[in-house]
């Protein structure tokens, strides 16, 4: 039974909700699995009247420069930001200016991501290579990607990715990197809030959403300054204090509008921290007897991100997913069945994937958002109490 809870703070504006997919006959207010909240237009303002002052609405423009410092603020001394449209541009661009090994043509990758980290390493011109997560991290345990052996002479380059936001263990992923000398490049799409360390090139989403987000953006984080240039070289035709196009590149550059929305969500970041974790503490207490619903380690307690995935007994979430959509309480496999199952990438190179597949049956994405209130938590877990029995 779910525990009395507090009404959260009051929302001035409604927010933008992605698309129920709820069952024939479900209640007539479906509770939709996300919200997503960008600053509102008064937070946005200010910084729009310094584009009207300024006319300069692209092309590293001040917005957008000072942006990146505030990001590169939150890391150590040292480290370097890049901005892109979007952080799948910010991944192949990443590879396609590492430097990688002579030879592998491989990259290899969790099954369990995202379908964007595939995407990336094929838009670079390299092939997927889909390897096994750990069951309790939902990651890539690098001790088993080093276990691969001799054929990692196949492979040019690495990417764990930050499970739904929780960070994976970068010392030992540097550690790898020394002791095999395979360049690591973390997918940190999601993981805003955790991603604090720099000294693995590191990409971030600010998709709308995600907890910090401008709409359409994403960035590439990294104490190698020289990385951070080639990767910058690619966002803007290869041009750099003149016409000459030095590289073969893209144009990828964000605007003085994202800009804008950008610094709001800044300005805002500290505040909607908080209303992320207690959203995520309430969710947390109201499933407290529900012990066979399990949240990642330290989600809503240590880190926050914008979507709950929660673990399911084996092999039950197409159930609870029919059984939640019936009463009008919307779901996401927000992984599908695992990257290595999209049409687009059924043929690449894989390992055996038994903790994946188990994944994919097991894990759902509840309904989450910043002001996620007391009335539809207690859907929840009614959804569920009858999904579970």
């Amino acid at each position: 039974m779910a525990l009395p809870l507090p009404a959260p703070p009051p929302q001035t504006e409604a927010a933008p909700q992605i698309a129920p997919q709820i069952a024939p006959g479900a209640p007539s207010r479906p509770v939709p699995v996300a919200r997503p909240r960008l600053p509102e237009a008064e937070a946005v303002l200010p910084y729009l009247r310094r584009i009207d002052e300024a006319r300069w609405y692209s092309n590293f423009g001040p917005l957008v420069a000072e942006m990146e410092q505030r990001l590169a603020d939150r890391f150590p001394a040292g480290t370097r930001i890049v901005t892109t449209t979007n952080a799948t541009q910010a991944l192949t661009l990443a590879l396609k200016a590492m430097d990688l090994p002579v030879g592998g043509q491989y990259v290899i990758l969790p099954a369990w991501t995202f379908v964007a980290t595939a995407h990336a390493v094929v838009q670079a011109g390299l092939k997927p290579w889909f390897v096994d997560v750990d069951p309790d991290t939902w990651m890539l345990d690098p001790a088993s990607v080093a276990a691969l052996g001799a054929r990692l002479r196949d492979a040019c380059a690495v990417i764990p990715v930050a499970a739904f936001g929780q960070m994976p263990n970068l010392g030992a992923w540097r550690a790898f990197q020394d002791a095999t000398g395979l360049p690591v490049l973390l997918d940190a799409a999601a993981a805003f809030d955790t991603l604090k360390d720099a000294r693995l090139p590191a990409v971030v989403s600010l998709h709308a959403t995600k907890v910090l987000g401008l709409g359409e953006g994403g960035f590439l984080a990294t104490d190698d300054a020289q990385l951070a240039h080639r990767v910058y070289l690619q966002t803007n035709f290869g041009f750099h204090n003149s016409r000459d196009s030095q590289v073969t590149a893209t144009n990828a550059k964000l605007s003085e509008y994202a800009g804008a929305v950008g610094h709001a969500a800044l300005d805002g970041w500290p505040a909607d921290r908080l209303r992320w974790m207690r959203a995520a503490q309430m969710l947390r207490i109201a499933l407290i007897g529900r012990p066979e619903v399990k949240f990642q380690e330290g989600w809503g307690s240590e880190w926050v991100t914008s979507v709950c995935t929660v673990g399911l007994p084996a092999g039950s979430a197409p159930h609870v997913t029919r059984s939640l959509r019936e009463d009008g309480v919307d779901t996401r496999a927000w992984w599908g069945e695992g990257c290595h199952r999209s049409t687009a990438f059924t043929d690449c190179r894989r390992e055996a994937l038994p903790v994946t597949e188990a994944l994919a049956a097991s894990t759902l994405g509840l309904p989450f958002a910043i002001d996620l209130d007391a009335q539809d938590i207690g859907r929840i877990v009614a959804a569920l109490d009858r999904a579970l029995g």
